[in-house]
């Protein structure tokens, strides 16, 4: 019923006209894409996808490359917390104990927290998403906070977990929902399923509540419950393209092996002292660097002549990592590593254009849904444990939590050009210092303390330096990217 309903609706689209795309003619006769959910297709496809992407990150340069790329841009050094508490002395000590908690954040103790931040961003690249789960730890344990981060991959909460609870909650891949659809748990396997290292029950989950755990995720549709591979768009070309390289570079190395033939009409006169038999059986000859051999009556000798690539290797190279850079959404560039196509205009288009999705990525995802949920429960620890002294923190929580964070600074490829325009727009009132202190990644604040403290001790110590910017060079071309 419902496939003869379909098919009325496309000559019906056909007889009136409308939509091309809709239309099933010749050319999109074969184009009948699946108009199931993301749930229902990331159920279905999540985990091939996910082992595919992790495959190519291990073996691919180009995917390697990609990921660190990303990584790089997004996290850097680290996107650090700017804390807006009024009191400047309270604000201080926020910002002190922050830096040193930094340093025992990782449960595992392998990285600081910007550490996990990049981390969490190569994951939620190659997976989709990320978990970290909030551990408390003892005062005995020796913290400044007693709490740490735990991090789990996403193959530790299972796609296929769906069911109904007795007590009228729904477990949706994995994930608990209450009877208005708000997440209250996580149901986690005991063990990775890939891990053949750890013993353990395999299949053996437990149940987390939501408020310890946190949930990285970049949706891209709505209602969707888990993470899908910025890879998808790009597994099968970049694998095509491994595999195409892998062959050329075989065909070379095998054709380059053979260096001649030696053909005979004999094949029965018995072997020279340097001729032998391979494993295989097949009449061997052993020969030296500039040796020049005698041959047989009747034998003649062929050289390889084998073929080249041909012209079309590298246009045809440069146009798929050209589509595999639009799927993954990092440049050219940056994923091949091939700056010779590159100019000033270009590359600072490409860079702009990747910079406005990263700080995009960096807002919605890295800052919204890790950096603001660690720094409040952090917090929160902080005071119950007694390492900071908030007065009125339970009826103030809200004003005590205010934060800026600062994502690190980008670098320009005329750094000296893009630091005048930029002074210009402070002295012209378009920008304040403060927000160009929180650009480039620090507090204005602290920028202020050090240069008074700066001052103070040059003037302690009779130092003089000049301040002023250099005036620019009577030669220097108006536009750098009509630099010769």
């Amino acid at each position: 019923m419902l496939a003869s309903l379909q098919s009325f609706r496309r000559r019906v689209g056909a007889f009136i006209g409308g939509f091309e795309a809709g239309l099933a003619n010749r050319r999109l006769k074969g184009f009948q894409p699946s108009r199931a959910h993301l749930n229902t297709l990331i159920a279905a496809a999540g985990p091939d996808i996910t082992a595919r992407a992790r495959w190519l990150v291990r073996n691919n340069g180009y995917a390697a490359n990609a990921i660190e790329s990303w990584a790089g841009n997004v996290v850097g050094a680290g996107i650090k917390p700017s804390s807006l508490i009024s009191d400047s002395g309270l604000k201080a000590a926020v910002q002190k104990l922050w830096l040193d908690w930094t340093d025992e954040a990782d449960a595992e103790g392998f990285t600081d927290f910007y550490g996990l931040q990049r981390r969490a961003a190569r994951e939620v690249f190659i997976a989709g998403e990320v978990f970290f789960r909030f551990r408390p730890r003892r005062p005995l344990d020796g913290l400044t906070v007693p709490l740490r981060l735990q991090m789990l991959p996403s193959e530790m909460l299972p796609l296929n977990r769906n069911e109904v609870m007795p007590g009228g909650t729904v477990i949706r891949q994995g994930i608990e929902f209450d009877r208005i659809g708000r997440r209250v748990a996580y149901h986690f396997l005991r063990r990775h399923p890939g891990d053949v290292t750890d013993p353990g029950l395999t299949g053996d989950t437990v149940r987390i509540p939501a408020s310890e755990i946190v949930h990285i995720i970049d949706p891209v549709d709505a209602g969707q419950l888990r993470g899908i591979s910025r890879f998808a768009a790009g597994i099968v070309k970049l694998f095509l393209l491994d595999q195409y390289d892998d062959a050329e570079l075989d065909r070379k190395k095998v054709a380059a092996m053979h260096a001649l033939f030696i053909t005979t009409p004999a094949p029965a006169e018995p072997l020279d002292a340097v001729e032998g038999r391979d494993e295989n059986g097949e009449r061997t000859l052993d020969l030296q660097p500039g040796q020049i051999m005698l041959l047989e009556p009747g034998e003649e000798i062929q050289t390889s002549d084998p073929a080249d690539s041909g012209s079309t290797y590298e246009p045809f190279q440069y146009r798929t990592l050209l589509q595999v850079s639009a799927a993954l959404g990092v440049p050219y560039a940056y994923l091949s590593n091939d700056m010779l196509k590159a100019n000033y205009s270009n590359s600072r288009l490409a860079l702009l254009e990747f910079r406005r999705r990263i700080e995009a990525y960096q807002h919605a995802v890295m800052v919204w849904q890790l950096c603001r949920q660690v720094w409040a429960r952090w917090m929160d620890t902080a005071v119950m444990a007694g390492a900071i002294d908030a007065p009125g923190y339970e009826h103030q929580r809200r004003e005590h939590l205010r934060c800026d964070w600062l994502p690190p600074k980008w670098d320009w490829i005329d750094p000296l050009k893009d630091a005048r325009a930029e002074i210009e727009q402070i002295g012209a009132g378009l920008k304040s210092r403060s927000q160009a202190l929180a650009e480039r990644g620090y507090d204005a604040e602290q920028v202020d303390a050090q240069i008074a403290s700066d001052k103070k001790r040059e003037e302690d110590l009779g130092l003089t330096f000049s301040s002023s910017a250099p005036a620019p060079a009577a030669n220097e071309p108006a536009d750098q990217s009509q630099a010769g």
